[in-house]
């Protein structure tokens, strides 16, 4: 595997404790998946993209360059044979957030944006509502006490 594809790319989350970058790139896949659709990204999507997240405050922390160089480079992943692992990594670490909703409008339009809604758009669309219903929610993890354990049968402590 060549060295390129181990270092971070321009707009990848490197922390993955910033929740704050997660979300915006979690809404900005969502853009990017309905953007390259039908096979051709316009800029009309990817300014939809941006003016989403900017007119509904959901990532005040991350200026507009930024934002388009995510999505510029989530773009170029989803046009990989692997776009589902990109997707679902991309959602995954967010998905016990109150974002699910955005998600989904932010689909819808960005696939308005350029006055031509595609079959592979509407597609899109309907794979994101699926993947915000079924990716497996954050667990909590609780600190159980030595005597809480039940023996694993065979045990003899």
């Amino acid at each position: 595997m060549p060295d390129r594809d181990l270092s971070p790319i321009l707009g990848e989350i490197t922390d993955p404790s910033s929740l704050h970058e997660q979300a915006a790139a979690a809404l900005v896949i969502a853009g990017a998946l309905v953007a390259v659709a039908d096979r051709r990204v316009a800029s009309v999507e990817r300014d939809e993209v941006i003016r989403f997240i900017r007119d509904r405050a959901l990532a005040p922390h991350i200026d507009e360059q930024r934002l388009e160089a995510m999505f510029d480079e989530l773009a170029d992943r989803l046009d990989r044979p692997d776009f589902a692992n990109v997707v679902i990594d991309t959602l995954r670490p967010v998905s016990d957030l109150a974002i699910a909703s955005h998600l989904v409008d932010l689909s819808e339009r960005v696939a308005a944006a350029d006055d031509d809604v595609h079959p592979h758009e509407v597609q899109a669309i309907k794979l994101l509502r699926l993947l915000t219903l079924v990716l497996p929610r954050a667990k909590p993890v609780t600190a159980r006490r030595v005597s809480d354990q039940q023996p694993v049968s065979g045990d003899t402590t």
